[in-house]
């Protein structure tokens, strides 16, 4: 059981993690209002929002999204030692 929820947790954070940068990308090459990129945006941000609160403007360059990564890999890491430690 511990094992299905850790890799559930990966998972997760794997699709995420692919969702973020597929947002990053598309939105040099594709319109805003395109159907693909507006899903994409749905699930990504109400992530980003709260991260661009706290984070200091930059100019042109948003770090939302790698801050979102580096916090999504640190949740991950987290929650998986937690359960290994309660399954020993």
């Amino acid at each position: 059981m511990i094992i299905l929820l850790i890799n559930l947790i990966n998972y997760a954070t794997l699709a995420l993690t692919l969702l973020l940068i597929a947002y990053v990308v598309l939105s040099y090459f594709m319109d805003p209002y395109h159907p693909v990129r507006m899903t994409i945006n749905r699930f990504v941000e109400p992530i980003l929002n709260p991260i661009r609160r706290l984070l200091p403007q930059t100019g042109m360059v948003d770090f939302s999204p790698l801050v979102a990564i580096i916090l999504l890999q640190l949740i991950e890491f987290i929650l998986t030692r937690l359960l290994i430690s309660l399954a020993s």
